[in-house]
Order: C-alpha cells, then structure tokens, then sequence
C-alpha cells in the first residue's frame, strides 16, 4: 500500500449549530462535513464504533482522551464469511473528534494507522479537541447537529447562516441495510431471518456460531410472505429514528400476530418490536452510547454493564396488554427491553455480542435459539415459563 501522506498542521474545527466552535487539526481526510454530534464512552473498540452502521450520520465524540494507538486492523474474515474486527465493509461515521490522536501505533492485527484508514475512505479526523468540555456539552445541552470544518472552510462559515442538515430527518436505515437477500453459514440446523437494519457483524456472528443458518434481508422485507421457511426471526439494529421503518412495523405487527415462532431483537429491533406492540418513541437529549450502561432485569435483579449505541428509547410508561419490561436503565430510567408475557418475543435496547460485560448477556443468543430449537422440535413452549427458559440459558453459559 502507498504511503499516504498526512499533514498533521492543516487547521480543523468542529462548529456546533448552538454556536459553540472547537479547534483543533486535521489527522483525517481534507474535507468539510455535516452530522449530529454525539459522544462516546468506550475506552476501546474506535475500528468497531466507527464501522458500526447504527452511526451512520453522526459525528463522533470520543471521550477516551488517546485514540488510535493500536492501529487499524486488516480485512481478516472468519469461518462464516464474516468481517473478524470491523462491524461494516466500511467506516459509517460522518467524522471522528479526539483529543490525542496516536501518531504511532502498535498491534499485531494492524496493517496502517487510523488516519490512514480515515484518509482513504474520505472520512475527516480532528485532533487536539477539548473533548472533556464538548462532551460536557452535548450532554447539558443534548446532541447536537455540526459541522467539521477542515483547512479553508475551518473559521470562514457564519454559523448564523449555515443549514445544518439533519440527518435523523431521513430514513437511515434504508441507506444501511442490504439490498438483496445474503445467507450466512447455510448447513446450520435452524434458519433464523435477519431483518437488516443495519446489522453488526458480530450480530450475525453470535448467531452462526450458534449453529444457526442465518438469511439476512432488507429492512423493508415482506419476511411474513416466507415464514415458512424460517425456524426464528431476528430484528437488528440500525441507524437514525426508527419512524422511518414505516413497512418494517406493519410486517412485525402481522408478525406478531401470525407468526408464532421466537423473535428476538437488539437496539433499533427492541424499538421497531416495541412500536409493532402499540409503544411510541421518544429522543433521548444525548443517548446511551459506550461499554458501561448498567442494564437491570426487571425480572431477575440483576445489573449487567453493557454495549449500547441508541439515541431513542421506548416510552415504556403504558405497556400494552401482554406485554412487559424486560430491562431498564438503571441511570435513566429508560427502557432497555420488552418480552411478550405468553409467545416466545423479546428485544433489548443494547448490544449482548459486544462484550461489555464482557459475556454477561451472551446469554440472550442462547435463550433465543434454545427456543427455536425447542419449538422446531415440536416442544410447547407455553408449557414452559420464559423464567424457567431464562433459568436454562444462562446456566448453559456459565
């Protein structure tokens, strides 16, 4: 690969529409872009955050204070035909902001340094940012739409006059999720369908791992029409409002009334699962993003800290009929999962592959595909309570 040159003293800042401007320089590539604004708390994983598609139109904030000091590992894919260190084939943030970016790196998985990797998929970079204070910001006064600006345009703009396009006022997830269905570990014993609306890698990892054979299909899919072909129905995460998911909503609102195998979502899943239900949404002021947001099971007690990356949450105050909470928040409040209280559904708002734990809620695959086998196998699962099955799973984990 061509040395890629990078000029570490090309001025760069980012300007928030409240009229807030910090200055830094340039590690990425040389052009100006618009986003939300929103922070991070990870202390590792920027190839995984920065690739995952849940972030499409965002400007990421990381409040990690050094970022980039193990490089950027290679296009390495696993068994399945799967990207082994990377959530996405390509980096979906809008833009990165870090207070120390790492000149040198060092890891046997790297083949070239962030900026390279962000010089070569176009992506802006800026270095030397008070990310302390911006993220004290965004998190007094919620998150914010922006603008990197970089060499030419890095003071010139009036704020005043500038429109800061809103990128949670399109459909995201439609510019995400694949176009045509992809099958995933084929010989596996149960199929499983993946509703992608921006689906991790991992994700879909945790799943053939499992042994199951894994169909991914577009977000607005008429996945009902081929039900019969399929053991479990998975909903994924994904970017933006889930508003937008208009035709996936009325699918799982059939769904749930005909299907009558498990279905299991993460993140936008346990939204889009929630508003099928009868829930409404809401935007959280600055979102739950990182690897240490306590989740509390509402049935067990237990706190698990997890992955999450959401900017919406479930109204959860008026569950409908049959339905409950799974898990809430235990900072906010928030909702962070729902189960249906006679049929095998339930999602959650955070990542249970992502390892915040680092396995605490790898439990969750099990308890999925514990069900779908069963009930493939003709086991009633209404004989069974979903505690006992929870039981099961996580003694199986642990």
């Amino acid at each position: 690969m061509p040395m890629i040159n990078i000029n570490s003293s090309t001025p760069a800042s980012l300007k928030l529409k409240t009229g807030q401007i910090f200055t830094g320089t340039s590690f990425g590539a040389p052009v100006s872009t618009f986003g939300e604004a929103v922070f991070t708390t990870s202390v590792v994983g920027y190839p995984e955050s920065m690739t995952d598609p849940s972030y499409t139109g965002q400007i990421l904030v990381f409040t990690q204070p050094l970022i980039g000091n193990y490089g950027v590992p290679g296009q390495t894919k696993d068994e399945f035909g799967l990207l082994k260190y990377f959530e996405s084939d390509r980096i979906q943030v809008q833009g990165i902001i870090v207070n120390d970016y790492a000149t040198e790196y060092s890891h046997w998985t790297a083949v070239e340094s962030l900026a390279e990797w962000c010089i070569r998929q176009n992506i802006p970079a800026i270095s030397g940012v008070d990310t302390r204070a911006l993220t004290q910001l965004l998190r007094d006064q919620g998150s914010t739409l922006a603008k990197i600006c970089v060499g030419e345009d890095y003071l010139t703009d009036d704020i005043a006059s500038t429109d800061f396009p809103n990128p949670n006022a399109e459909n995201l997830v439609a510019k995400v999720s694949t176009k045509v269905p992809i099958t995933y570990n084929p010989k596996g014993d149960v199929r499983i369908a993946v509703i992608d609306c921006g689906v991790k890698q991992n994700i879909l990892r945790c799943l053939a791992s499992r042994g199951a054979a894994v169909t991914v299909l577009p977000y607005n899919y008429d996945f009902n029409s081929v039900a019969n072909q399929f053991d479990g129905l998975f909903i994924s995460n994904g970017p933006g409002s889930p508003t937008y998911c208009v035709e996936t909503i009325k699918n799982l609102q059939v769904a749930i009334e005909t299907f009558n195998k498990p279905i299991f979502g993460i993140c936008m899943g346990n939204l889009l699962l929630g508003m099928a239900a009868g829930l409404n949404v809401y935007k959280l002021p600055f979102g739950n993003r990182g690897h240490n947001q306590p989740a509390l099971n509402v049935d067990t007690g237990l706190c698990y800290i997890t992955s999450q990356n959401h900017g919406y949450a479930l109204n959860d105050k008026d569950m409908p009929g049959q339905w409950k909470r799974l898990f809430i928040n235990a900072n906010d409040g928030s909702n962070e999962g729902i189960r249906h209280e006679t049929k095998p559904f339930f999602s959650v708002q955070f990542h249970p592959e992502a390892k915040g734990g680092p396995q605490d809620t790898f439990y969750l695959f099990e308890e999925f595909l514990y069900q779908v086998r069963q009930l493939k196998s003709n086991f009633n699962l209404s004989q069974t309570s979903i505690a006992t099955l929870q039981q099961s799973a996580i003694s199986t984990c642990v």
